[in-house]
């Protein structure tokens, strides 16, 4: 994914440079400080993120975000929080009150990077399965037949329908970046589960339907954010 990031202020970019060269995954591809040379470049370079600082002299960052015609995700970034309300009614990715963390900036593109991919669902026939190594072969495993996957340390287990479990030796991490992130979702350290398998929850615990699965107290947030949407 591609992002350029508009600020008044040199201290700002330097964060946002600073945290997009550690994420990997954005490549941020230019900073601004004026917003007619930012409105340029997008008009000719269509990016998938904006960082868009709000309090400029010359122009808002909430009126420059009406300006882009492109689809274009933007993610405020300003030290007064009285604007958070109004940035979010012109459908803002997110809000990154000053001076953020990076831990914070990563929840933030990692939003924006699931939104991203929502938009651009592939429909190839080989997003619906999944390859692990297991017994020291190659197996193809239908997404569709996955009731869940288990962590045990350096392994998973993936559990199927009417189908003995598969053990293979991969990490949670890896397994949960093969899945499409529309359709699996992480719920504890050692669990991950496909959304159309959640019959229902109570009481921080997932029923899927002859199974019951935990939520972790770091994963709740963003379940129930993603469930009830």
């Amino acid at each position: 994914m591609k992002a350029i990031a508009l600020d008044d202020e040199l201290p700002g970019l330097q964060v946002i440079e600073t945290f997009c060269k550690q994420t990997g995954w954005l490549q941020l591809d230019k900073t601004f400080t004026q917003p007619s040379l930012a409105l340029k470049h997008l008009e000719q370079f269509p990016v998938d993120i904006l960082f868009l600082d709000i309090q400029m002299p010359s122009v808002s960052g909430l009126e420059f975000s009406k300006q882009i015609k492109q689809n274009t995700q933007v993610i405020f970034t300003t030290a007064f929080s009285e604007f958070a309300v109004e940035g979010f009614t012109l459908k803002a990715t997110d809000y990154l009150l000053k001076p953020f963390t990076y831990d914070r900036f990563e929840q933030a593109i990692a939003r924006a990077k699931e939104q991203y991919e929502l938009r651009n669902q592939s429909n190839n026939p080989a997003d619906n399965y999944l390859f692990v190594r297991a017994d020291y072969k190659l197996i193809k495993i239908p997404t569709d037949q996955i009731l869940f996957i288990e962590g045990l340390d350096d392994y998973i287990r993936i559990h199927m329908k009417d189908q003995r479990p598969v053990i293979a030796r991969m990490t949670m991490k890896t397994v949960m970046d093969k899945l499409a992130p529309v359709d699996f979702i992480r719920v504890h350290r050692s669990y991950i589960v496909p959304f159309k398998r959640v019959s229902n929850v109570r009481n921080k615990i997932i029923s899927l339907e002859s199974t019951e699965i935990p939520i972790g107290a770091s994963y709740e947030e963003e379940f129930f954010k993603r469930f009830q949407a």
